[in-house]
């Protein structure tokens, strides 16, 4: 009886070390499914992020293009607009 006891002990041993490993091959398919889909991610956020930045620096060329169209049309209005804003943030910047 003592064999096979051992040899059902064995038998159930071999079945657990092929049981963690099959577990173990499974969870390093899923990291690296995961890891693809975070790259994936990843990589949208970035696309994203390209996007705002161009975006934005458009927006920034047109008013700057805007603003210097606006100072050679009307010099002497910008001139005394830009004196106004600098009394009024002098003033301003004084009081605190």
């Amino acid at each position: 009886m003592s064999r096979m006891s051992e040899s059902t002990e064995k038998s159930s041993s071999e079945q657990l070390t092929a049981k963690a490993s099959e577990v173990g091959q499974g969870i390093r398919d899923i990291g690296t499914q995961v890891r693809g889909v975070a790259q994936e991610k990843a990589q949208q956020v970035r696309d994203q992020a390209e996007e705002y930045y161009n975006q934005g620096r458009e927006k920034v060329t047109e008013a700057s293009e805007s603003l210097e169209s606006y100072v050679r049309e009307k010099p002497l209005q910008s001139v005394l607009i830009a004196a106004g804003v600098g009394m009024l943030l002098g003033i301003l910047w004084k009081r605190s």
